[in-house]
């Protein structure tokens, strides 16, 4: 099996919406924009998977099984 053939079918469409998981430029975001505000993402911007978030007093995590972790 070749590496096309196993990897995710969302892997090289990016970018994605991180709050939402969608196509980053399909219309009508404006609740993710208002999402990301006060929220960490939620989706991978890369590849669209669900990240493991963890919030602290002082800032989050977010982990993609494939791309690694962001925070702030």
């Amino acid at each position: 099996m070749s590496a096309a053939a196993t990897a995710h079918p969302r892997e090289a469409g990016g970018p994605y919406c991180d709050q939402c998981g969608e196509p980053a430029a399909a219309p009508s975001h404006p609740r993710c924009a208002a999402r990301r505000e006060l929220e960490p993402p939620r989706f991978c911007p890369t590849c669209a998977r669900r990240m493991v978030v963890q919030v602290d007093p002082v800032g989050w995590s977010a982990r993609c099984s494939r791309h690694g972790e962001i925070s702030a």
